[in-house]
């Protein structure tokens, strides 16, 4: 008989000794009891407790979590819209014992306090607003859980808010907006395009336009230069500037009239209609032909004079 009490309390030594070690993971605290009060807080390893006598009670997470919070209100100018909240928090280490005797269900008083706080903040902005300063909502909810959840041992690392969702009607309304908006900019883009074209047609048709008046002044400047060589060739052979030009406007008038004669198509010549016309014409045309009279009777002389010159040369050789 006493052997089986010596073998029953071995067993127990030796199921106690196995016991009486314990191992924490990493990023986690162990909360030990000793006969149901605190006794110690243990941090990743390997550890020892008295079996029967030390209890683990919790293992607290020391890794960052996150909490999504979805709050659904109404803006300034009523329109209901729900708002996600992100809120990252931690555990404190030298603030286990807070988070776990002091706080039993942190996820709820989180929630509270982001309700609390979007349905104090949003209300007083309008629906623009809201996108537009969402950032400070965040930091208005992390400000307020910082200073709340402290005193329980836990850290707010970071606050976002991550979705805004309107009413479905006040999305449809905002598309409308919206596409209105592009339809908008796109034809201000094209009238733009459309200006631009127009100017630069416009300089286009300017530049054409100067530089045919600078070949038409070109033109007339090499017609009159050749006028004035026609002249000065005529005085150099005894006819004045009077009849020399009137036979350059005979001759020209020849020889636009030729010019037309040849043309196939045209069927159709302008004249002068002034009542002097007919007399100015014929007037010119016997001064012309005066003209041309005396041209020819000086290259005569011009002619026999060259030939004298080449007999005297010749006799007195």
């Amino acid at each position: 008989m006493e052997q089986y009490v010596l073998i029953f309390l071995g067993l127990l030594l030796f199921l106690g000794f196995l016991r009486s070690f314990f191992t924490v993971k990493q990023q986690t605290a162990a909360i030990v009891e000793r006969f149901g009060r605190f006794h110690s807080i243990r941090t990743s390893g390997l550890h020892l407790k008295i079996p029967f006598v030390d209890k683990i009670v919790a293992r607290v997470g020391l890794k960052i979590q996150q909490l999504d919070v979805i709050v659904e209100t109404k803006t300034k100018d009523d329109v209901f819209v729900k708002l996600k909240v992100s809120v990252q928090y931690v555990v404190i280490r030298e603030k286990v014992y807070e988070a776990f005797y002091k706080l039993e269900y942190p996820h709820d008083q989180i929630t509270s306090y982001v309700f609390d706080v979007v349905r104090a903040e949003v209300p007083k902005m309008k629906l623009d607003d809201v996108f537009v300063k969402k950032d400070d909502i965040a930091i208005a909810v992390k400000s307020e859980l910082q200073d709340a959840m402290l005193d329980y041992g836990y850290d707010i690392i970071k606050t976002l808010v991550t979705d805004i969702d309107p009413d479905s009607q006040v999305k449809e309304a905002m598309n409308r907006i919206n596409a209105s908006e592009r339809e908008k900019i796109a034809a201000q883009f094209e009238g733009d395009a459309a200006r631009i074209l127009i100017v630069e047609k416009a300089k286009a048709e300017a530049e054409s336009k100067r530089l045919q008046g600078q070949g038409i002044a070109d033109q007339r400047r090499e017609i009159a230069r050749g006028l004035e060589e026609s002249v000065e060739v005529l005085n150099k052979v005894g006819i004045n500037s009077q009849e020399a030009s009137a036979l350059i406007v005979v001759t020209q008038h020849y020889d636009t009239l030729q010019s037309i004669g040849e043309a196939t198509n045209t069927n159709l010549i302008l004249l002068p209609n002034s009542p002097q016309a007919g007399s100015d014409m014929l007037n010119n045309m016997v001064a012309s032909f005066t003209a041309s009279n005396q041209i020819g009777e000086a290259m005569k002389e011009q002619k026999a004079l060259t030939i004298n010159q080449k007999k005297t040369e010749n006799g007195d050789t």
